[in-house]
C-alpha cells in the first residue's frame, strides 16, 4: 500500500472514528435527558398527590373533587386540554353555598387513561357513573368552559330530569367546526401538533427544561408547574387530541339542541381571540371571531329562560379573565337566590 493510500485509509478512520464518537455523545445525552425526565416525573407524582377521590367508573378511576354542601350539585366541566385545576378558586366561592364539583376526564390530570374511545356520549357517561359512584345527588347545575360547554349541554339532554340548569361559559358551539373549515384550509391551518410530536418533547425533558418558552401565550406563567408535574402527561396528550378529533360526535348530537324551559346562561367573551399568534390573518381573524360570536347568541335557543352575558374584559379564558362574573352567574342560576 502506497503512501497516499494510506493516508486516505487513516483520513476515512479518523472520520468514522469522529462520527461514531459524536453519535455516541449525541445518545448518551438523550439517554440522560429521557432518565432526568423520569425522575423528575416520579418525584413530581409524590409532590403533587390528587386532592380529591378517585372513582372507579368501569376499570379505570377519575379524579373528583367534592367541596360544599347541599343541593344542587355544581358540575364543573373543563374545556379542552384543561382540568380540575383550571378552575382555580372558583369551587371554593361556589362552596359556601352548593355542593361542587370538578374533575378530571380520562387521560387528564390525575385520571386514568380510559379504555373506551373519547366521544362525548362516554365522557357524559364517565361523569354520571363518577357521581352515582361517590353518592353525589342531583339535581346538578351543569357549566362548561369552551369544548366543556357541549359536555355540559349533552349532559343535560342526556339526564335531563336531574339537570337544573346550564351556564356556558364562551362555550364551543355545535357548528363551529363547520362554519369555520374553509376559512382554516384557506390559510393552511395546521392545528396543534400531533400527540405523538407533545409526548415526545415532555419524555424528552425539553418541555420541562424550556417550559417558559414553549408554553408562553398556551399555559399561563402561574399554572406552568402543575402543567409540567401533573397535567402534562403522555395520556393526557393522547386524550386531547382524541377529543378533538371525535368532537363532531358531540356537535351531532346536541345540534338544534331544545331544552324547554330550562334556564340557561351563556357567557361569551368581550375581547376576541389573537388569531395572529396562530398564524391567521387579519381578515380571516375578522370572519372567525363572527362566527363564534354568532354561535354564541344561537344557543340562547336552547332555552326559553336563556340570557347572555359579555364578559367585556375577558378573551376565551374567562374563568380566569373573570372568576367574579362566573361566580355570580352560577350563584343567579342557583334557586332562592
Amino acid at each position: 500500500m502506497g503512501k497516499s493510500e494510506k493516508k486516505k485509509t487513516s483520513a476515512w478512520r479518523k472520520l468514522i472514528y469522529g462520527f461514531g464518537a459524536t453519535l455516541a455523545v449525541g445518545i448518551t445525552l438523550i439517554s440522560v435527558a429521557f432518565i432526568y425526565e423520569a425522575i423528575a416525573s416520579k418525584q413530581a407524582a409524590k409532590a403533587y398527590p390528587p386532592p380529591g377521590q378517585m372513582v372507579d367508573v368501569g376499570g379505570y378511576d377519575l379524579h373528583l373533587v367534592k367541596s360544599g354542601s347541599g343541593s344542587p350539585t355544581i358540575v364543573l366541566e373543563a374545556g379542552s386540554g384543561e382540568t380540575s385545576l383550571s378552575w382555580r378558586d372558583i369551587p371554593d366561592k361556589l362552596a359556601p353555598y352548593a355542593t361542587v364539583v370538578t374533575y378530571d376526564r380520562a387521560g387528564y390530570a390525575w385520571s386514568e387513561k380510559a379504555a373506551h374511545e373519547r366521544t362525548g356520549d362516554q365522557i357524559v357517561r364517565e361523569l354520571y357513573s363518577a357521581l352515582k359512584q361517590e353518592n353525589i345527588p342531583g339535581p346538578y347545575l351543569m357549566v362548561g368552559h369552551s369544548l366543556g360547554g357541549m359536555y355540559a349541554r349533552l349532559f343535560a339532554q342526556t339526564y335531563p330530569d336531574e339537570v337544573m340548569g346550564l351556564v356556558l361559559i364562551d362555550a364551543r358551539p355545535e357548528d363551529d367546526a363547520r362554519d369555520t373549515q374553509a376559512i382554516l384550509e384557506a390559510e393552511n391551518f395546521a392545528g396543534n401538533p400531533p400527540a405523538a410530536t407533545l409526548k415526545l418533547l415532555k419524555q424528552s425533558g425539553i418541555l420541562r427544561l424550556f417550559q417558559d418558552a414553549l408554553l408562553e401565550g398556551l399555559v399561563a406563567e402561574e399554572d406552568r408547574g402543575q402543567f409540567i408535574n401533573v397535567i402534562a402527561t403522555p395520556s393526557y396528550f393522547e386524550a386531547k387530541e382524541e377529543e378533538a378529533e371525535l368532537a363532531y360526535t358531540t356537535e351531532d348530537a346536541i345540534r338544534g339542541q331544545r331544552l324547554g324551559a330550562l334556564p340557561v346562561r351563556v357567557i361569551a367573551r368581550g375581547l376576541p381571540q389573537d388569531y395572529a399568534q396562530v398564524g391567521i390573518s387579519e381578515t380571516a381573524g375578522r370572519k372567525l371571531e363572527a362566527i363564534w360570536q354568532a354561535g354564541q347568541r344561537k344557543m340562547l335557543d336552547i332555552s326559553t329562560d336563556s340570557r347572555l352575558i359579555v364578559a367585556e374584559k375577558s378573551g376565551h379564558m374567562v374563568i380566569h379573565d373573570q372568576p367574579e362574573l362566573v361566580v355570580n352567574t352560577i350563584l343567579d342560576v342557583l334557586p332562592g337566590r
